[in-house]
Order: C-alpha cells, then sequence, then structure tokens
C-alpha cells in the first residue's frame, strides 16, 4: 500500500471519529459563539490530540496499553462522567452574552479549552473502541509496518483537526446572528446533553 493512500486512509479514519457530534461537539459550538473560532477550534485540537493517541495505539498495536485500556474502562468511564457533570454545570449557569464580530480570545480561555478537550475524549473509553473497530474494518490494526503505522497516525490527526477547523469556522460565520435569549438556550441545552452523558457514564461505570 502506498504512503498516499495509507495517509488517505488515516485521514478519512480521523474525519469519522471527530465528525459525530458528541460532548466534544457540543462545547466547540458553543464555545465558538461565545468566545469566538480561536476557542473552538482549541478545544476541537484537544479532543484530535487525544484522538492521535488513541489512534497510535490502535495503529502500533500496543497490546500492553490495550489491555490496561480495557481493565480499566469503569474507572475512565467515572473520571469522564465526574468531568462532565462538572462542565455541564459551568456550561448552564454560564451568563449569556451577546457575541460581537471579532470577539477576543486570551491564551488561558485557549488552553483551557484545549485541556477539556483532550481530557474528555481521553477519559472516553468509546473513543479506543470506535478505534480498534475502525481499524478492524479497514484491516490495519496492528499490520502496518512502522512507517506506514506513522503516516496513518499523521493522516488522523490531520483528518481530526480538519473536521474541528471546518465546524469552529463554520459556526463562526453566523455567530452574529445569535442573540442572548438564543445563546442562552444553546448553553442550557448544551449543559442539559452534558449532564445526562455524565450521568449515563458514572452510572454505567458503578453498574
Amino acid at each position: 500500500m502506498s504512503s498516499v493512500l495509507v495517509w488517505f486512509q488515516g485521514f478519512i479514519l480521523g474525519v469519522a471519529i471527530a465528525a459525530p457530534v458528541g460532548p466534544i461537539g457540543l462545547l466547540c459550538i458553543r464555545r465558538t459563539l461565545e468566545h469566538g473560532q480561536l476557542v473552538g477550534f482549541a478545544t476541537g485540537m484537544g479532543a484530535a490530540v487525544a484522538d492521535t493517541i488513541y489512534g497510535a495505539i490502535a495503529a502500533f498495536g500496543v497490546s500492553a496499553m490495550l489491555i490496561f485500556l480495557a481493565g480499566h474502562e469503569s474507572t475512565f468511564r467515572l473520571v469522564g462522567g465526574i468531568f462532565l457533570l462538572a462542565v455541564s454545570l459551568r456550561t448552564y449557569y454560564r451568563e449569556a452574552t451577546v457575541i460581537n464580530d471579532e470577539p477576543s480570545s486570551d491564551g488561558k480561555t485557549c488552553v483551557g479549552g484545549f485541556i477539556t478537550g483532550l481530557t474528555l475524549t481521553l477519559t472516553n473509553p468509546v473513543t479506543i473502541v470506535a478505534f480498534l473497530g475502525l481499524f478492524a474494518a479497514a484491516g490495519v490494526t496492528g499490520k502496518l509496518e512502522f512507517l506506514d503505522a506513522a503516516i496513518l497516525v499523521w493522516g488522523v490527526f490531520i483528518g481530526a483537526s480538519s473536521w474541528w477547523l471546518t465546524l469552529s469556522s463554520g459556526v463562526a460565520l453566523v455567530r452574529h446572528r445569535i442573540s442572548e435569549d438564543r445563546l442562552a438556550l444553546i448553553n442550557h441545552g448544551t449543559a442539559i446533553v452534558l449532564a445526562l452523558l455524565g450521568v449515563w457514564a458514572v452510572a454505567s461505570s458503578l453498574l
């Protein structure tokens, strides 16, 4: 298999992992509306880095890490669920502010968004399961040479990053049409969804 084809395969896998709307997608949309594209993109990039880490584990066939992740799935669910609940509370009580055409974003806000995206994705066991399933379906799990595996992982990173850039850019184009009332509804709706996901994660980890 050529290097270009391997990279393209990784790119498609990266988009496929990032594109489904989940907690990070909702946070990316909300933070883009509230703080601007840079913060929304930073939140997505945290998830992209986590996706790349899990993609590398799957591509290189690191059996010890896979066994560790499988053996501690409940712990990951518990930690991720608690973090989701904390983020949902903060989101629900966040004051809705009308978005300016060019909102300012400081470094601290961007770093906070990145860490949130990274933590939520790393503590989500569904991510590694999804990667293993997609890689197995593509017939590449643990069967690649080192260089091909590295190229594949690079493709995953670019694919996931491209999705978050596209999503944050699209939302940024319409943010000037969002009123305070609509932003409040978005905040509350996002918070409720995140809380439900958090409760499910905590409950499933305990059961």
